[in-house]
């Protein structure tokens, strides 16, 4: 139980605007859960409400089993790791670490002792006596987040903490936080508009629109199983191409531009529909074949390891990614498009 997060039917209200719809949800102890979702989607109002620097406006909100709806900001066991890092430029980044158990009247011997071991458990053992100005992006996040760990918390609340890094620098911090809460056995929400960065460190995904949940699963669930269009193009580049259910069952047959291809997938319903194609499933050829649609390169690009394309076919564009080859197609030629019905996946319309 401890270290468990729990909604029931939380609301949030400013004024007349409903920043949060009746929200429900369990945050296992020990898990990395990311709230995932597009800006104003209602991920960083879930997390201040964690937190304690929000209020509920109906529901109830446990952390470790216990009702802190109600509890004030400093008397819930949680920690949060700011976007802009926070850190006091005047203090050295061990006097950083230590600030809030300063603040709680521990004896200075014992602040010294966990502040130094904080800095270890992040990798910074011997940067104690600088200034914040002496460390880089990713040093000063990871000093960020030794003076949250610190303090012991249930949770670990962290605000789109990688958004001020660049790209490759991105990728190892995330790769350190996770390494951290995984080593330490932390449960930790995690938020982020980055679909990548929150599928390479999460146990769960949590996406958020309009306030609500989307869809909620492990980054292959909801990558591999969207339930809706937007998850479909949320999760993952994909193509949604307008098809026609013609026959339901255990096995599921479309209309797509006069053929009929029959998909190892089971539905309950005839109609128009959605079908999900992700790029990397596309296979290019010059030969045509029955299973094939024929389409034209608009744009070629190629990246090192792939080349992207875009395609121009009966069914709208088409966004493809292929592995390099030796004579890659070119803006303006013929190709012929095909994929395995076992890689398709259809939402509603």
């Amino acid at each position: 139980m401890k270290g468990s997060v729990r909604f029931e039917n939380v609301t949030k209200k400013f004024g007349e605007v409903v920043a949060l719809k009746p929200l429900s949800l369990d945050i296992t102890p020990g898990t990395l859960v990311t709230l995932l979702g597009p800006s104003g989607c209602g991920k960083t109002t879930t997390l201040r409400l964690i937190a304690g620097l929000e209020s509920a406006s109906e529901g109830r909100i446990l952390i470790g089993g216990q009702d802190v709806t109600h509890l004030s900001a400093t008397y819930r066991k949680v920690s949060m790791v700011f976007q802009s890092y926070a850190l006091f430029p005047h203090m050295t980044v061990l006097e950083n670490v230590g600030y809030g158990l300063s603040v709680k009247g521990m004896p200075k011997a014992e602040v010294k002792a966990r502040a130094e071991a904080g800095l270890e458990t992040v990798g910074l053992k011997d940067f104690g006596a600088r200034l914040p100005s002496e460390l880089s992006g990713g040093q000063q996040q990871r000093v960020a987040v030794a003076r949250a760990i610190v303090l012991e918390p249930e949770v670990l609340l962290l605000d789109e903490p990688l958004s001020n890094l660049d790209a490759k620098l991105r990728r190892h911090v995330r790769e350190e936080i996770r390494q951290i809460q995984q080593r330490l056995g932390l449960t930790a929400v995690y938020v982020t508009h980055d679909q990548e960065e929150a599928m390479a460190v999460s146990d769960r995904i949590i996406v958020m629109k309009n306030a609500e949940i989307a869809q909620e699963g492990t980054p292959h669930d909801l990558y591999d199983r969207p339930e809706n269009a937007f998850i479909a193009d949320f999760i993952g580049d994909a193509n949604l191409i307008d098809v026609e259910v013609t026959k339901s069952g255990a096995e599921t047959e479309i209309a797509l531009q006069g053929r009929r291809l029959t998909l190892p997938l089971a539905s309950t319903a005839t109609g128009p529909s959605k079908m999900v194609l992700r790029p990397h499933h596309i296979r290019l050829s010059r030969e045509p074949g029955p299973e094939r649609l024929p389409a034209e390169v608009t744009y070629a690009a190629w990246l090192g390891n792939s080349v992207q394309y875009t395609l121009s076919t009966a069914v709208g564009p088409i966004f493809a990614i292929a592995p390099p080859q030796p004579l890659p197609f070119r803006q303006g030629d013929s190709v012929q498009l095909a994929f395995a019905p076992g890689d398709v996946r259809l939402v509603p319309a």
